[in-house]
C-alpha cells in the first residue's frame, strides 16, 4: 500500500483529505507542521508528498525545497494543495521542485488522478 504525506495546518481540511485518501487505497500520515513532518519523513518514507503553501512557521515553498535538497527525499513527489490559486502561485510552486499544483478546494477524484500519474510515472 502506498503512503501519502499530507502537511496540512488546518485540522478540517486534513482530516478531509486523509478521508479521501483512505477511501482511495493509500495509507496517511499527517503533519501539522514542517517540523512535523521531518520528524514523519525520518521515521517512514512516503511516496507522495502533500503541502499546503500557508503553514505556521516555514511556507511550503521552504519546506518543498528542503525535500528537493535532501538526497534522502529529492525523489519524493510533492504536491501542492493550497488556496493561494493565481498562475504565479503555481508557477513559484513547481519551480520550488513539486510535481503538480492543486488548488482548494480539492476534488478527490483529481487529486487521486494526480498521486497515481506520479506514483506511476516514478516506478
Amino acid at each position: 500500500m502506498n503512503t501519502v504525506l499530507v502537511i496540512e495546518d488546518c485540522l478540517v481540511e486534513r482530516q478531509a483529505i486523509a478521508i479521501s485518501l483512505n477511501r482511495g487505497g493509500f495509507n496517511v500520515l499527517t503533519a501539522e507542521s514542517g517540523e512535523e513532518a521531518t520528524e514523519k519523513i525520518s521515521e517512514t518514507q512516503p511516496d507522495v508528498i502533500i503541502l499546503d503553501v500557508v503553514l505556521p512557521g516555514r511556507s511550503g515553498f521552504e519546506i518543498c525545497r528542503q525535500f528537493k535538497a535532501n538526497p534522502e527525499t529529492n525523489k519524493i513527489p510533492v504536491i501542492f494543495c493550497s488556496n493561494k490559486a493565481t498562475e504565479l502561485d503555481k508557477f513559484w510552486g513547481l519551480k520550488q521542485g513539486a510535481s503538480a499544483y492543486l488548488t482548494k478546494p480539492l476534488v478527490s477524484e483529481e487529486l487521486l488522478r494526480t498521486i497515481n500519474q506520479l506514483i506511476k510515472s516514478e516506478r
